[in-house]
């Protein structure tokens, strides 16, 4: 019997994260065992001829339980396809709640895939924090990120469709290892988790313990659009702090570039963020360039404003005697 946790999800204009597949396709269906009220949205991405059939799927399932399916073609993605996938996946999301307004959105990630992403981390050098990098909650800038199905192994899921005789589709694509999760899951996680299902579920719960002692040396002060404020408890919460905040902004830290965040106390991330520590505060947004008028220079300094956060700040028109005030 699979229980679903409806507490962040009554009450809430929800959005699901739909493929057809046997994960997505549980939570379909436990979301509507509980009366939770929820739309779905799935995105083609043409390179399977069974991708149409899900679609239509996904569109006579939402109409069958009087529920509203967004659709999307995605374009031919010619390199690095998941990580493009991915990103236009999201954005796709994303442009869904600023639309429709949606509180949460909804995805199928289980126990198989903590395992799969621990591992694939793990090959790239991590911490604890990057190792669990699926969290039941995440708050985005304009939604929460809520996946109910961590707990339950993709076995146990197939096992609840098929007793409830709930249809679902198999992509076949999860077979090809040219796509590395596709590796890690087919070579280590489907098989350690075949034998050592209950020992992974609670090592999984005793890490996300140590994780949470690990990140309370630092709290978020301030957020706005981009702008990331925190406050470390401790000078080697640096790292970890920055690494969270970016990675909620949609950019994963490399190793070398944790590094530099160790070391320096200014500098600029990918060419794309500015990272400063000043006085206990860490500051991180988009690294911008503008010209900006000398009475607004000298007013930053007064402030004590991080010289790589005054073009962004001024763009934003963000005043700095309101952020000071908050610290």
């Amino acid at each position: 019997m699979l229980n679903l946790n409806t507490q962040n999800l009554k009450n809430k204009k929800n959005l699901l994260a739909f493929s057809a597949g046997v994960d997505s396709s549980a939570l379909f269906f436990l979301l509507t065992e509980n009366n939770i009220k929820f739309d779905i949205a799935i995105v083609d991405y043409c390179i399977r001829t069974q991708s149409k059939e899900e679609v239509a799927h996904a569109k006579a399932l939402a109409k069958k339980h009087k529920l509203f399916c967004h659709t999307i073609q995605a374009p031919t993605f010619t390199s690095h396809f998941e990580k493009q996938a991915r990103d236009f996946r999201y954005e796709f999301f994303d442009s869904l709640v600023t639309i429709e307004g949606y509180d949460n959105i909804l995805t199928a990630h289980q126990l198989n895939d903590q395992l799969e992403w621990l591992f694939m981390r793990l090959s790239k050098g991590a911490g604890v924090s990057e190792l669990l990098g699926l969290e039941a909650i995440s708050q985005r800038e304009n939604y929460t990120l809520l996946r109910p199905l961590l707990y339950y192994s993709k076995e146990e899921l197939l096992a609840y469709l098929q007793a409830q005789e709930h249809p679902y589709f198999v992509d076949e694509s999860n077979s090809d290892e040219k796509y590395e999760r596709n590796k890690f899951r087919n070579q280590f996680s489907d098989v350690l988790m075949a034998k050592y299902k209950e020992g992974i579920k609670r090592s999984f719960d005793y890490l996300k313990r140590d994780k949470e002692i690990l990140e309370s040396g630092f709290e978020t002060l301030f957020t706005r659009d981009l702008l990331h404020i925190i406050k470390l408890h401790n000078v080697d919460a640096k790292v970890k702090a920055a690494d969270l905040a970016l990675k909620k902004l949609g950019y994963l830290l490399s190793a070398s570039q944790r590094k530099e965040i160790e070391k320096e106390d200014s500098l600029v991330i990918g060419g794309e963020w500015a990272v400063e520590y000043q006085e206990t505060i860490l500051y991180i947004c988009p690294y911008v360039t503008t010209t900006m008028p000398k009475e607004i220079k000298e007013k930053y300094r007064v402030y004590k404003v991080p010289s790589k956060i005054r073009p962004y700040i001024f763009k934003e028109n963000i005043n700095p005697k309101f952020l000071i005030s908050n610290f």
